[in-house]
C-alpha cells in the first residue's frame, strides 16, 4: 500500500469518525426533543446513515434512478442524478429536510462556508443539510444542479426540492444560487454576504431557471401545522373582526373578556390568537408540543404557573405573556412575533423575523382584528 493511499485512508476514517460522533452525540437531545411529535425514525435515520457511511463501504447496487451509497469520501459523479438513497429506503422527507434546514437560520453567510462553526454559503448550507440525513450532495450550484430530476414549475415543486437562480449567463446549467424549497412559494437560503441563512420568498432572489428533485419523493409541499383535536389551516381568508366575535363559544367569551381587563390587553387580540392557535379546542396540540387553547409550550406554562389545558388559566396566561411584549415593544407586531417565535428571535431581526409561520401568524391576527398596530 503506498504511503498515499494510506494517508487518503487515515483520513477517511478520520473523516467518517468526527461524523459518527457528531451524530451519537445529539442524538439523546434530539430523540428528546422528537418526542412531542414522534418523529424518532428521521432522528434514528441520521444517525444510522452516519454509522453505515463507512469510508470503505461497497456502493449500493443501482435499484433504480437516485440511489448511490452514502460514503462520505465517494462525491456523486457531476451530472448524474443520483443522491445517498429515495425517500422509500431512507424514510427521510422533505419535511424533515425543510426543518433541518430552518435550524441554521440565523448561521452568518460565509462565502466558501460549509458548516454552522464557519458559515455558510448557498450551496455549502444545501451540502450540509442533506448530509445531515446520509445524502451526498456536489458542492457547488453548477454540479447540484446537474442532480435528481427536474421539476417544472415552482407549483410542482416539493419540500426538500432544491431552487435554482440565474447567474451570470442567466441559464439553467449555470446558476449562482440555490434555495431549499419549503413550500407555498417560501424557501431557506443563505442569501449573500453581509446577510444570514434566512426563511424569504423564493421571488425575492431573481428569475427561478430550474428546480430539481433530489429526494426522488414527489410528495407535495408541507401542509400547514396541524394539532390533535382541531382543525388548523393557514389561510388568507381569515375572519372579519365581526365574523370572528361570532365565533368565540360562549362559554369562552367571559374568560377573555375578564383576562383581557385583567392584563390590559385588547380582547380581540386573545381572541384572534386563539382562533389562529387552536379554533378555540381547549385540548389541541400541536406537532411541536404547544399545548391547549392558546398554544402555550410546556416550559412556557411552567414559568407562567398556568394549565395549558384549562381554559380559563391558558387565556390568562397568554393574555399575561402578551401584555409583557405589549409594553417591552410598544407595539403590537413585534409583540405578537414574540408570542410565536420568541423574543430572542425579534432581538435577533430588530421586529418580525423571517420565519414563513411567525410571519402567517402575525398577519393573521393583524387581519382578524381589524390591523390593530
Amino acid at each position: 500500500m503506498s504511503v498515499t493511499v494510506a494517508a487518503d485512508r487515515s483520513a477517511a476514517v478520520q473523516s467518517w469518525g468526527t461524523a459518527v460522533s457528531s451524530a451519537l452525540s445529539g442524538l439523546p437531545q434530539e430523540l428528546e426533543s422528537a418526542a412531542p411529535t414522534g418523529e424518532f425514525p428521521e432522528v434514528l435515520a441520521r444517525a444510522t446513515a452516519a454509522l453505515q457511511a463507512g469510508p470503505f463501504a461497497a456502493r449500493a447496487p443501482s435499484a433504480g434512478a437516485g440511489r448511490v451509497s452514502p460514503s462520505p469520501v465517494s462525491a456523486p459523479r457531476a451530472g448524474s442524478a443520483t443522491v445517498a438513497s429515495s425517500l422509500q429506503t431512507t424514510g427521510v422527507s422533505g419535511a424533515a429536510i425543510v426543518r433541518e434546514a430552518e435550524k441554521y437560520v440565523g448561521v452568518p453567510y460565509v462565502w466558501g462556508g460549509e458548516t454552522p462553526a464557519s458559515g455558510f454559503d448557498c450551496s455549502g448550507l444545501v451540502q450540509y443539510v442533506f448530509s445531515r440525513f446520509g445524502i451526498e450532495l456536489p458542492r457547488t450550484t453548477y454540479t447540484q444542479v446537474k442532480i435528481g430530476t427536474p421539476v417544472t414549475s415552482l407549483t410542482q415543486a416539493s419540500a426538500g426540492d432544491l431552487v435554482f437562480f440565474a447567474g451570470s449567463d442567466g441559464t439553467p446549467t449555470s446558476p449562482g444560487h440555490v434555495g431549499i424549497y419549503i413550500g407555498n412559494g417560501m424557501m431557506v437560503d443563505a442569501p449573500h454576504s453581509g446577510t444570514d441563512v434566512q426563511v424569504q420568498p423564493v421571488s425575492s432572489a431573481g428569475q427561478v431557471v430550474a428546480i430539481r428533485d433530489v429526494l426522488g419523493s414527489g410528495a407535495p409541499s408541507p401542509a400547514p401545522p396541524t394539532i390533535q383535536g382541531a382543525t388548523r389551516v393557514q389561510s388568507t381568508q381569515w375572519p372579519t373582526p365581526a365574523q370572528l366575535a361570532a365565533q368565540v363559544p360562549s362559554s369562552l367569551a367571559p374568560l377573555f373578556v375578564s383576562a383581557a381587563g385583567t392584563y390590559g390587553v385588547p380582547v380581540s387580540l386573545l381572541t384572534a390568537i386563539a382562533y389562529h392557535e387552536s379554533r378555540f379546542e381547549t385540548n389541541a396540540v400541536s406537532t411541536a408540543g404547544a399545548e391547549g387553547l392558546m398554544q402555550i409550550m410546556p416550559s412556557t406554562a411552567r414559568r407562567l404557573g398556568v394549565t395549558p389545558f384549562t381554559a380559563r388559566q391558558a387565556i390568562a396566561g397568554a393574555a399575561e405573556l402578551l401584555s409583557g411584549y405589549l409594553r417591552q415593544y410598544g407595539s403590537v407586531q413585534p409583540a405578537l412575533a414574540a408570542y410565536n417565535a420568541g423574543p430572542a428571535a425579534v432581538a435577533r431581526y430588530g421586529g418580525v423575523p423571517p420565519y414563513a409561520q411567525t410571519q402567517t401568524f402575525v398577519s393573521a391576527v393583524l387581519q382578524m382584528t381589524g390591523g390593530s398596530q
